[in-house]
């Protein structure tokens, strides 16, 4: 079975993957869901200098540490941008990449060039507190919620995982630039529910960096699917990792 590593997207923490971990360790497989710098148990060390490549270096480090191989690296939303370079800088140790819902970045790219609407946030964190720290986005009302939650008791549980992040993580570039990342296969999975105005998802290519045809899957929930459809996702994810 496969070693599935799950990064979570901004604002949230290795929590936000509590319903999916059980589903995919019985079926057999390996799950690990840190929470990267800033965030979750490691929230207290939040600062201005923590940015993509802190992420990028939480995640490789893991690997490296725990010794992975044939990993099956799951990127959420901004975790897009950490999973593309992670795999630049330990190709031979990964099997898989997905993206779940996420940033899907072009070599040299920020968040801001793959999402521009992130500028807004940006913009707004300027303008209040210290500058740096980038709030949550906010909860809106049906059928958009709390990044795509509007069940009460689901959006108060993950209200209580989210902190602020930095805004260098949505400032520092990807680093794509190593042509053996190619030769890994990708999965992309869209959450096709509600759609806020302003969020672009831009067509996934025809054909995968080595090659094959494209592999795209569709759930139609919100943004946050391993809260709102966990069983669902997890089924898609055991179909990556046979």
């Amino acid at each position: 079975m496969s070693t599935f590593l799950l990064v979570h997207g901004a604002w949230h923490s290795g929590r936000c993957w509590d319903r999916v971990t059980p589903l995919l360790e019985s079926a057999g497989h390996r799950v690990l869901a840190p929470s990267l710098t800033g965030h979750g148990d490691r929230a207290h060390l939040l600062s201005a200098e923590v940015g993509l490549e802190t992420h990028i270096a939480d995640v490789v480090a893991l690997i490296l540490e725990q010794d992975l191989t044939e990993v099956v690296l799951v990127g959420h939303s901004y975790a897009g941008l950490v999973i593309s370079s992670v795999a630049n800088d330990v190709p031979d140790r990964i099997a898989h990449l997905v993206y779940l819902d996420a940033m899907v970045p072009e070599h040299g790219e920020t968040a801001i060039d793959v999402q521009p609407v992130t500028q807004g946030l940006l913009d707004l964190a300027a303008r209040s507190g210290d500058g740096w720290r980038v709030p949550p986005l906010p909860e809106l009302p049906p059928p958009h919620g709390l990044f795509g939650i509007t069940d009460p008791a689901d959006a108060a549980w993950v209200r209580g995982m989210l902190s602020d992040q930095s805004a260098r993580c949505f400032q520092e570039p990807v680093r794509l630039d190593n042509p053996a990342a190619k030769a890994i296969p990708r999965t992309h999975i869209h959450c096709v529910g509600a759609t806020i105005d302003g969020i672009v998802r831009p067509p996934v290519p025809a054909v995968q960096p080595n090659g094959s045809p494209a592999r795209v899957r569709e759930l139609k929930t919100g943004h946050d699917c391993m809260v709102t459809a966990p069983v669902e996702l997890s089924e898609l994810l055991c179909e990556v990792g046979v």
